[in-house]
């Protein structure tokens, strides 16, 4: 998938150590998938539209829940506070219901114009991608180096 150029430093010797190992532990798996997610976290907080500030307030991170336990996984997703849908839900005379968060991400139309979105969740998973990817490794490999010297 990567050529020479584009090789992720420091992954050679991070999956030697999962090898020592055996599997990938589940503090690892956390905190290395947590270190990342703060980046794209911190990302769209600071590429959020902002009117009253309360769009970029409630983008919080949540754990995924998944139905069969995987260790070694943990997957986090970077969303709007759903606790707080209240504030961004508007429903108009005509009856139809509009979500302010998802139309700055994707858009909206008026009149029939289209109004492009601000996409500011999505690019702060693909601007970020790589800086991303890194801090998972290197969190990674810290977390790993510990074990392995038994602290």
């Amino acid at each position: 998938m990567f050529g020479r150029r584009n090789r992720i430093e420091g992954l050679d010797r991070l999956i030697r150590d999962f090898q020592r190992l055996g599997q990938v532990p589940q503090k690892v798996a956390n905190k290395s998938a947590r270190a990342g997610a703060a980046i794209a976290r911190a990302s769209a907080k600071d590429n959020a539209p902002v009117d009253t500030g309360q769009l970029k307030k409630n983008i919080v991170m949540r754990v995924e829940r998944s139905r069969t336990v995987r260790v070694g996984k943990k997957v986090y997703g970077i969303m709007i506070n759903s606790k707080k849908t209240d504030l961004f839900a508007k429903i108009s005379k005509a009856g139809k219901r509009s979500y302010y968060p998802a139309s700055q991400e994707y858009g909206w139309k008026i009149k029939g114009v289209r109004k492009h979105g601000k996409h500011y969740l999505e690019r702060a998973l693909v601007g970020n991608y790589s800086k991303i990817q890194k801090e998972i490794i290197q969190v990674a490999g810290q977390e790993v180096d510990k074990i392995l010297r038994g602290g």
